[in-house]
């Protein structure tokens, strides 16, 4: 069973929606009894809240329901999981830092790195921004998820 933890700043935005959207694709291939998904946040200040009701409602319109209730990233997580998705270079620099050995550090990869479509190095955070964010943020996801999952099935 593969293991994948999606991780950002607050765990309110991008990575509850990037586990929804691989958790779609996951189903959508028959391969949900393959897969274990989860998401963290860098920092705990949304502990305990659902995901933001912005992302919330744009995947929403694409046929997502996310319910995942934000939580911060923790010790064994880099012990429980397989990949640890980051969406920017600071998540990808905050987990390297946190990871407590070398083999722990080479599961942390990029999110775009998986892209196949969408030529971009980040998944930007659209919290401070309005809607067409959430929609670009979801647009990536989709690509990058796709990818992701194309990659762990040999077929990239």
């Amino acid at each position: 069973m593969e293991r994948i933890l999606f991780v950002c700043l607050g765990n309110i935005c991008r990575s509850p929606a990037a586990e929804e959207v691989m958790r779609r694709l996951v189903n959508d291939a028959g391969l949900e009894h393959e897969f274990f998904l989860d998401s963290a946040g860098l920092i705990d200040y949304h502990e305990g809240e659902p995901a933001d009701a912005r992302m919330r409602a744009h995947a929403a319109r694409r046929g997502y329901h996310i319910t995942h209730i934000s939580r911060p990233v923790r010790y064994d997580d880099f012990f429980d999981f397989d990949w640890i998705v980051g969406m920017d270079d600071r998540n990808i620099s905050k987990l390297k830092s946190l990871a407590p050995g070398l083999e722990e550090e080479q599961k942390v990869v990029r999110m775009t790195d998986y892209c196949r479509l969408k030529v971009v190095d980040h998944v930007p955070d659209p919290y401070y921004g309005g809607d067409s964010g959430f929609e670009n943020v979801l647009d990536i996801l989709e690509d990058a998820c796709a990818g992701l999952l194309d990659t762990l099935r040999g077929v990239r």
